[in-house]
């Protein structure tokens, strides 16, 4: 049997094993199965590597995107430049990092962006930030990374204004706020600021409208979840394991 499988903490909630599982009998994948591996402590990698030698490939998500990158052999240019993983290739012994939340991301973006998004807001500083981040960047899309802690080059929520919710038309919220089962969390910007001009993408997926899309929503904005993102993500992912 083929192993694959997603690693983080928790997984109680996870997209992938069933999207996976659904998949494999869908297209009549034999002797393949994806697994949940909660990690408390990404040092227990090593140790799960070993037991389960028929690991091919793994998913990486919260928190561990960044944290991964020590224990990979092969760094792939994307991985290497954005310094975030989500996607392992075990291919003769060695740990291969990939970032398929890109190319998720980037196509799912496109699909609502409108020529007035010129500048955009990153709710957020984890992994998915920073392959969110390499997608702006590659469009020309100049952004403001905002946290809950102002911080060298990262301003806080307190400093949103409506001066810059007026001129950053997308907001891109990045981080777990919402997710449930905690759905009644939500970034903390100024929504009264948000109008029909407005693209609010949240890679959140559960619920599929969280509380930031449904304010949003309520005063005109386009939305978008990150369910969509996921499963391009996986396939992405599937393509990578299953490539020579």
């Amino acid at each position: 049997m083929v192993e694959y499988g997603l690693i983080g903490f928790p997984l109680s909630h996870s997209f992938s094993k069933k999207y996976f599982a659904e998949k494999f009998e869908k297209e009549s994948i034999l002797e393949c199965s994806y697994e949940l591996f909660p990690l408390d402590n990404i040092d227990q990698l090593p140790l799960l590597l070993k037991q389960n030698g028929n690991l091919r490939g793994l998913n990486v998500t919260i928190p561990y995107k960044q944290q991964v990158l020590h224990f990979l052999d092969v760094l792939t240019p994307v991985v290497e430049e954005i310094q975030a993983c989500n996607c392992i290739k075990i291919q003769d012994g060695k740990l291969v990092g990939y970032n398929t939340d890109v190319i998720g991301f980037e196509q799912t973006l496109e699909r609502k962006l409108a020529a007035h998004h010129k500048q955009a807001l990153v709710l957020g500083t984890g992994g998915a930030a920073k392959a969110v981040q390499y997608v702006l960047k590659k469009k020309g899309i100049n952004y403001l990374q905002v946290s809950r802690t102002k911080r060298n080059g990262i301003i806080s929520y307190a400093e949103l204004t409506q001066e810059i919710l007026e001129t950053h038309t997308l907001v891109i919220n990045t981080s777990p706020l919402g997710m449930y089962p905690a759905v009644e969390e939500a970034p903390e910007i100024p929504y009264d600021c948000l109008g029909e001009r407005h693209y609010l993408y949240d890679l959140v997926y559960n619920p599929a409208k969280t509380r930031f899309l449904a304010e949003g929503e309520r005063r005109g904005a386009v939305i978008e979840n990150g369910a969509n993102m996921l499963v391009i993500q996986a396939e992405a992912s599937w393509d990578i394991w299953n490539t020579a």
